[in-house]
């Protein structure tokens, strides 16, 4: 049958009486401007959103919050996950963004609005999706 697990209880208070401080889940450092970056491929959104020099403070995906499948690839999922960062960072202080888009995705759209509805100022929107140019050179001609 197995051993039988017995959960103790840890006891949070220091010598002196008072509670131990819990560590939160909030960044250290406040920030008041940030960058989003989308990347909304067909069979997933993923969302990270970083300060102005490029260092990621929270990334979170369509499977990260429990969609599967093709799911993860709806407009609905970007939403979601859009809704999760923008709670996470305005706990960080983040009140202005630029916003980088990454894919041909549906979800694309879907995160940059529920961005803009959760009251985050939008100052730019590039369009970073690499384009061919020109593409690999065409095979050589058939001879029958």
């Amino acid at each position: 049958m197995g051993k039988k697990r017995i959960i103790q209880k840890v006891d949070l208070t220091t010598e002196d009486g008072r509670a131990a401080a819990v560590k939160s889940a909030a960044p250290k450092r406040k920030l008041t401007e940030g960058v989003i970056h989308i990347l909304s491929t067909y069979n997933n959104t993923i969302i990270s959103v970083s300060d102005t020099s490029g260092d990621v403070i929270l990334s979170a995906s369509a499977g990260s919050l429990g969609f599967s499948g093709a799911k993860k690839g709806t407009p609905y999922a970007a939403t979601k996950v859009a809704e999760f960062l923008g709670e996470k960072a305005k706990v960080a202080g983040i009140k202005t963004l630029n916003a980088l888009v990454n894919g041909v995705g549906a979800g694309r759209d879907a995160a940059l609005r529920s961005f803009v509805a959760q009251g985050f100022d939008v100052y730019s929107i590039r369009d970073i999706t690499p384009i061919p140019h020109n593409g690999p050179r065409p095979s050589k001609s058939r001879r029958v």
